[in-house]
């Protein structure tokens, strides 16, 4: 049954993968709009009261003004489903989307590694036993951790939407995401190493230009 949740996912997980390559392409191919925005994508998982709900998160997040600030897209691609200790098991929510605005602190750092907690609201397109309502408020707390080398970073983050008992049932979205960054500089730069191989190969052999000219 996971495994078939998982095949599901999969088209929301190309969309994703779509949008991210965009923003890459974007930003590889001219001045970024945001210089210091970072675009995030990965995996993640659902659970309710530390138990597992079966449910597959695909996240697309984007952070600037150094990590303070994100938004972030999430496709719940699953249902989320809660087993209890009989046979017997209770639908929480139906797949949908959601979309999240926060602002972040930070809370310690050393060396690569920072721990951060967020705060901010979130949109839901469906209301269920979760929350009754489509806004919500979000909380986060997570950890990113800088990878050597080309400004990889990774980034684990376990949040929590809900409208804090405005309207009942209120038992929240407890989900858990994966995200990694791999810098748009990286495209960029490896973007001007093929061009300026490209002028030194024609630089050293002049009568190649010429010849494919003249084809």
């Amino acid at each position: 049954m996971i495994a078939t949740t998982h095949l599901r996912a999969l088209p929301h997980l190309a969309l994703l993968a779509v949008l991210g390559c965009a923003v890459f392409a974007r930003t590889a191919s001219a001045d970024p709009i945001c210089s210091d925005c970072e675009v995030r994508m990965g995996i993640g998982g659902t659970y309710h009261f530390w138990g597992g709900t079966d449910g597959v998160v695909l996240p697309l997040t984007v952070a600037w003004s150094q990590n303070r600030y994100e938004v972030g897209i999430f496709r719940m691609a699953s249902p989320q489903t809660l087993h209890g200790a009989n046979p017997s098991s209770q639908q929480l929510a139906a797949p949908y989307w959601g979309v999240s605005a926060s602002r972040r602190w930070r809370l310690l750092e050393r060396g690569p590694v920072r721990a951060f907690f967020g705060f901010g609201l979130a949109y839901r397109t469906e209301s269920d036993l979760l929350s009754a309502t489509h806004w919500d408020f979000a909380s986060q707390l997570g950890v990113h951790v800088r990878l050597p080398g080309n400004g990889a970073s990774v980034e684990f983050a376990v949040r929590h939407w809900s409208n804090a008992g405005v309207k009942l049932p209120n038992h929240g979205q407890d989900f858990a995401t994966l995200t990694f960054l791999l810098d748009p500089q990286f495209f960029r730069t490896a973007r001007l190493d093929r061009a300026r191989d490209l002028k030194i190969s024609r630089e050293s052999d002049p009568y190649a230009e010429s010849a494919v000219a003249t084809r």
